[in-house]
């Protein structure tokens, strides 16, 4: 019964995907130097990418990955034709257009208000929540983005995030061989101040206990 049920169900959703499809490629896209989503951060990019959770199911909404990162899954090593820093530079800002900050670039959470922290959590909840629920309006959800595409398109966007960021981490290493200032090389935190010991405090020697009982 369960099997009859599938083709049944599908009939309707792909009808109505083929026919939203084309309509849609007659809207302006968005434009390429925008960075990529996975369906997860879509569904979380404001109201409007919430509520249109459900048409990513069916296929009907796609992320567009750009040029550089299908180059770079062909080959995320492949050796620039020049190693200058200029030349490096200009093959990072693409990847950073792309794939957002680079881990060196993003401010460390620990100095994240908790406020803020806090709202942005909340929001992501709230989001996600309202994606969950358009998303419960299709029947057999696994099935119709197998059936649809959607799941596999979804294994090509999370490929081509990680072979851009294998890109950008192997051109930002090329950079710091040669000495380049960043963006070409990584963005390095500044070094720890050790700690200052009394002087007039020697080091305990080895062998001795102290005077006064050592709470184990």
């Amino acid at each position: 019964m369960r099997g009859l049920l599938v083709p049944l169900v599908m009939v309707p959703l792909v009808l109505a995907g083929s026919q939203a499809f084309g309509q849609s490629a007659q809207t302006p896209s968005p434009p390429a130097d925008s960075k990529i989503q996975t369906t997860s951060d879509a569904n979380k990019d404001g109201l409007t990418g919430a509520v249109s959770a459900p048409l990513r199911d069916v296929n009907i909404i796609r992320t567009k990955i750009p040029p550089v990162l299908i180059n770079a899954m062909a080959d995320p090593y492949a050796k620039p034709a020049k190693n200058s820093c200029a030349t490096l530079s200009s093959l990072i800002a693409p990847l950073d257009v792309a794939l957002g900050d680079d881990l060196d670039a993003r401010p460390p959470e620990d100095n994240e208000d908790l406020m803020d922290r806090g709202r942005r959590a909340a929001g992501s909840a709230a989001l996600g929540a309202v994606a969950s629920a358009a998303q419960d309006m299709i029947p057999m959800r696994g099935w119709v983005r197998k059936l649809s595409g959607a799941e596999r398109h979804d294994r090509l966007v999370q490929s081509a995030i990680t072979s851009g960021n294998v890109r950008r981490a192997y051109l930002k290493g090329l950079g710091e061989v040669r000495g380049c200032p960043p963006p070409a090389t990584p963005l390095h935190k500044p070094p720890t101040v050790a700690p200052v010991i009394d002087p007039g405090m020697p080091p305990m020697p080895e062998g001795r206990r102290p005077r006064f009982p050592i709470r184990n």
